[in-house]
């Protein structure tokens, strides 16, 4: 421990030479307060190490940037950054996906949990006063709450999962796998070409009439409507008609087996 005379010294060194040994017994003699902060925080489930690793990270750039005139003590001026590199890696870690990224959702992860009465939902008017006490919106406070009370789900089944299931089954979207749609667009071609070369096969007065009839967008034409365009019965357009079906299935079925 320093007294603050000699704490000034080191600083006054540091600030003015950027005297590396100087800042390091600083820092040395500042470490029981990361480990003390970080003990406060055990609560979240993360190592204690792990803590106090990002404790000294926020330490060192507290020395950095202490300045020895303003009249204050280093160790009041390095809690701010000790905590603030905690709550940062707590905010990463603690959940798979970041639960708070706002300013009020900070504020509400870091309080609300000591300021519930126990582990029962909040009532509305539990929720108006955290709101209140903290200065955020209630629906926020209930926002956070939910979000806390959630779990991470694992993506993929466990291996010793006896059901073998998981959300990703759910997500599977079979339609858009890669394969199975270089398999549609392939079958999509192989189609219009089969249906063209099919069609080739035909004479002017056949191609014109299963056009008109199948392949028109207005819905086609009416045997009738063919009858009275090629000056025949109605009876022979469907004799045509047939005739080229048949033709047509034919050249489908060649240019498959090809």
């Amino acid at each position: 421990m320093l007294t603050a005379e000699e704490e000034n010294a080191l600083a006054t060194q540091l600030q003015r030479d950027n005297d590396l040994e100087a800042a390091r017994k600083l820092v040395m003699s500042h470490l029981r307060v990361v480990v003390s902060i970080a003990r406060g925080y055990a609560g979240y489930g993360l190592p204690q190490a792990d803590l106090i690793q990002e404790g000294n990270i926020g330490l060192m750039k507290a020395v950095k940037r202490f300045e020895p005139d303003r009249g204050v003590r280093l160790f009041s001026f390095a809690v701010h950054w000790i905590k603030a590199e905690m709550h940062e890696f707590i905010l990463r870690n603690w959940r798979l996906v970041r639960i708070a990224t706002t300013k009020p959702q900070r504020k509400l992860f870091f309080n609300l949990r000591s300021m519930k009465s126990g582990f029962a939902a909040l009532s509305d008017k539990e929720a108006r006063q955290i709101a209140d006490d903290l200065g955020v919106k209630p629906e926020e406070v209930r926002e956070m709450e939910t979000r806390m009370s959630g779990q991470d789900v694992a993506l993929l089944a466990d291996d010793g999962d006896d059901e073998g299931f998981a959300p990703i089954d759910w997500l599977a979207d079979s339609h858009s796998e890669p394969t199975k749609a270089l398999e549609r667009r392939a079958f999509d071609q192989l189609q219009t070409e089969g249906i063209e070369h099919a069609l080739s096969t035909l004479d002017d007065r056949s191609r014109r009439i299963i056009e008109a009839r199948w392949l028109a967008d207005d819905g086609g034409s009416t045997l009738h409507e063919l009858a009275a365009e090629f000056g025949v019965s109605a009876e022979r357009i469907r004799q045509i008609e047939a005739k080229a079906l048949t033709k047509m299935k034919t050249a489908l079925s060649e240019g498959m087996a090809a």
